[in-house]
C-alpha cells in the first residue's frame, strides 16, 4: 500500500500542472555561476553535464551552451513533457536526484537549480557521487529575490517563504560525504520584468500552487495594492534583483 505524500513531497510536484507558466515567469540563471560552478573542470574535452530537476529547462539551456552533451532528469512528467518540447535535441528522462537513471561515473558535472532542497539530500550526494567522474562536480544554484529592497520584501511577504527561500536562510544546505569539502558563493543580478510578470511569478510558485482559493485570491489582491503603491501601470519595466546562491562540492 502507498503512503501519502507529505507537504514538501506534493509541493515538489506542483509545478507540473502550469508548466508553460513556470516557463514563462521563472528566470534565467547568471552565466557567471555556472562558469564558478564548473571551475573544477574547465580544462576537460567534451563535458558531460547532468541537469537535475530540470523543470522545464530554464538551467539546462544555459548548460547547453557549454557542451553539447547536456542530459536532463525531472521527476515531474509535466514539466519533463514541456522540457521535450523546448529543448528537443537531447537526452531527458524522468528521474529523481535519489535515484538517477545514468550510469556510474558517467558525468564531469550535475547541476540542481532550484532543486536540491526537494531531495534528501544525503541520499542525493551518494547518487551523484556514483554518477560523477573522479574530480567530478557537483553544482547547486538557487535564485532568491533580494529582500534587501523594500517593495521586494513586500512582495515576498505576501507570498510567504518558499522551501527555497527557508533552506538558505536556515542554513539547511548540505552536501554529504563522499564530498568532503563544500564552497559557496553568491551572484547579485537584475531580472527585468513587468506587473503581469511578477504576478505570472507569483502563481509559478508552490505555495500558490497548493494554496485554497481563498490564500491564492488573497496574494493576488495584495500583489495589485502592491504596484498601486508603487505606481506602476502595465507598460513599467521592473528591475527584479536576485541573489544567486552557489554551491559546489568536488568528488
Amino acid at each position: 500500500m502507498s503512503m501519502p505524500m507529505d507537504q514538501s513531497a506534493i509541493r515538489a510536484l506542483s509545478f507540473g500542472a502550469q508548466a508553460a507558466k513556470y516557463e514563462a515567469a521563472r528566470p534565467t540563471y547568471p552565466r557567471p555561476a555556472i562558469d564558478w560552478a564548473l571551475e573544477p573542470v574547465r580544462d576537460r574535452r567534451e563535458l558531460r553535464i547532468a541537469d537535475v530537476g530540470a523543470g522545464t529547462g530554464k538551467l539546462t539551456r544555459l548548460l547547453c551552451e557549454v557542451t553539447a552533451g547536456v542530459v536532463a532528469v525531472e521527476p515531474d512528467p509535466g514539466m519533463l513533457a514541456h522540457l521535450r518540447t523546448v529543448i528537443s535535441d537531447i537526452a531527458a528522462h524522468e528521474g529523481r536526484g535519489e535515484s538517477l537513471p545514468l550510469p556510474d561515473h558517467s558525468q564531469d558535472a550535475i547541476f540542481y537549480g532550484q532543486a536540491w532542497h526537494w531531495t534528501d539530500q544525503e541520499l542525493a550526494s551518494r547518487e551523484a557521487a556514483r554518477v560523477l567522474r573522479p574530480g567530478g562536480v557537483l553544482g547547486l544554484l538557487w535564485n532568491i529575490r533580494d529582500t534587501t529592497v523594500p517593495w521586494v520584501a513586500r512582495y515576498m511577504e505576501i507570498q510567504r517563504d518558499s522551501d527555497a527561500e527557508r533552506a538558505i536562510a536556515n542554513d539547511a544546505i548540505r552536501i554529504y560525504p563522499p564530498f568532503l569539502t563544500t564552497d559557496r558563493t553568491e551572484f547579485r543580478w537584475a531580472a527585468p520584468t513587468t506587473c503581469a510578470g511578477l504576478l505570472a511569478l507569483a502563481q509559478s510558485r508552490s505555495h500558490f500552487l497548493t494554496a485554497p482559493r481563498p490564500e491564492k485570491d488573497r496574494i493576488l489582491r495584495e500583489t495589485e495594492e502592491l504596484f498601486g503603491q508603487m505606481g506602476w501601470d502595465t507598460e513599467t519595466v521592473i528591475d527584479l534583483p536576485h541573489t544567486t546562491h552557489c554551491f559546489r562540492a568536488v568528488l
